[in-house]
């Protein structure tokens, strides 16, 4: 019986992560290192070939420990990472609101000297275009709370989220 409980618990613990969880995770971890870290771990297994969204997922999830890294080069080499996997991300499912949505949050709270801006105003035109399409009620909210805060979106912008 003990061993059939310990069983359960590493098999519970090594779960993948799903989309849902990443969405809930994501906007916490922008602040808070242990969540970052959290996420980042729990999206280690994650390849592009399983899932382009929760790939996307998992290059913001590197940027954010660049974020909370403490050494220049470890910082460098996370954010380059994360970088490289939310574009081959998008490259392979450009269609995708909600990867553009992590691109652009992820652009909008880079840091200037990084230079990873150039697709805020496309990624803003393409969510804006299709926000209304959305089926999913956890990803429209994710994005209107997040445009809330955003000095991407004009505040009529804002109002049509």
């Amino acid at each position: 019986m003990k061993a059939l409980l310990i069983i359960f618990f590493v098999s519970v613990l090594f779960l993948p992560i799903d989309v849902q969880e990443a969405r809930e995770l994501y906007p916490m971890a922008i602040d808070d290192a242990e969540v970052a870290d959290s996420l980042y771990k729990k999206l280690t297994a994650i390849n592009l070939e399983n899932n382009a969204t929760l790939y996307g997922y998992k290059g913001a999830a590197y940027t954010l420990k660049a974020k909370h890294a403490k050494g220049i080069k470890e910082k460098k080499t996370y954010f380059k990472e994360g970088v490289a996997m939310i574009e081959s991300a998008i490259a392979l499912d450009p269609e995708n609101v909600e990867l553009r949505f992590v691109r652009l949050s992820v652009q909008e709270n880079a840091p200037k000297i990084v230079n990873y801006r150039e697709d805020l105003e496309s990624d803003k035109s393409f969510i804006l275009k299709k926000y209304p399409q959305i089926k999913d009620p956890t990803i429209k909210e994710l994005i209107k709370k997040y445009s809330k805060d955003s000095k991407v979106f004009s505040e009529e912008e804002k109002a049509t989220l």
